[in-house]
């Protein structure tokens, strides 16, 4: 591999990384917001209206153009069906399956997008990078299986959040072609927090109680959603949707040493395992080199 490609695929790995970590305190700031009598329709609102308002700032202030009128309806279905879909599902499983099965049906979406690359592009990947996947996903699942209770509808709706995601980031990496990733994350949050909007008017809103809850939102805008999307959109770039997925596998080992070490919840062997297991795939992909596709036969 050339050096100038292994130093692309570093800086691509570490704003996955970043991202990771990002979108990995979402659930620890979610639950001091909920605490603080938040519901998750307000806390949406806040968490899409704040970081869209920054980043619409950002782009002003550095001069960067907004996305061009061919692209608007593309982002509008991102902010409308991604994120506002994908968190729809997510919480309303949580309702009817426990949430360990609704973490581990959400991160395969890893899986999902390699079928979906492998479909739409009919090239598949090499046998090395897919066992990485495997291994992540078994690592997941170790990571994030406390409890494995659910309805029908539960599993659904798991599925229907990781299919939602993998979309979302597929369609987010062609995008990337055209417009920044500043410009179609200011425009997918901004839509998604219309569509929030419109459903506390409409039910009434739960504002935070005090500073505590206001600062867990203003955190979840800015470290799960600002440094969250911006990096994820910075790694899709230098590394593909299918080594960037794989690698934000290490979400689920950031959220839980961050509940170790700020909610004082204990560390498991298996989820340990689960870890090594994670962060080998992702050392692995770093080092593997850009992605070498095969042709898939025509049926």
């Amino acid at each position: 591999m050339r050096e100038t490609d292994r130093n692309e695929r570093l800086i691509g790995a570490f704003w996955v990384l970043l991202s990771a970590a990002g979108f990995g305190t979402g659930p620890i700031f979610a639950r001091i917001a909920y605490a603080d009598g938040v519901d998750t329709p307000t806390l949406m609102f806040l968490r899409f209206s704040i970081a869209g308002a920054v980043m619409a700032l950002l782009l002003w202030r550095l001069g960067d153009p907004w996305p061009r009128q061919g692209d608007l309806p593309v982002l509008l279905l991102m902010g409308t069906c991604g994120y506002v879909g994908q968190s729809l599902c997510y919480f309303s499983a949580l309702h009817y399956a426990s949430a360990g099965l609704t973490a581990l049906l959400l991160y395969l979406y890893p899986a999902i997008v390699c079928v979906i690359v492998a479909v739409t592009t009919r090239r598949a990947l090499e046998r090395p990078r897919l066992w990485a996947l495997v291994a992540a996903l078994i690592g997941t699942a170790l990571t994030v299986s406390d409890s494995l209770q659910g309805s029908l509808l539960g599993i659904a709706l798991g599925i229907g959040a990781a299919l939602i995601y993998s979309i979302y980031i597929v369609v987010g990496e062609h995008l990337l072609k055209t417009v920044s990733a500043m410009g179609m994350a200011a425009v997918a949050s901004l839509t998604a927090a219309a569509v929030y909007g419109g459903a506390i008017v409409w039910r009434g809103p739960a504002w935070p109680a005090s500073g505590a809850g206001w600062g867990a939102a203003a955190a979840i805008a800015f470290f799960s959603t600002i440094l969250g999307v911006l990096g994820l959109f910075a790694g899709l770039k230098r590394l593909g949707a299918v080594d960037a997925s794989t690698l934000s596998a290490v979400e689920p080992i950031l959220t839980i040493v961050l509940a170790a070490a700020f909610l004082k919840e204990f560390i498991r062997p298996r989820q340990f395992l689960g870890g090594l297991l994670i962060l080998a795939a992702v050392i692995f992909l770093i080092r593997y080199g850009t992605p070498r596709y095969k042709d898939v036969p025509a049926p």
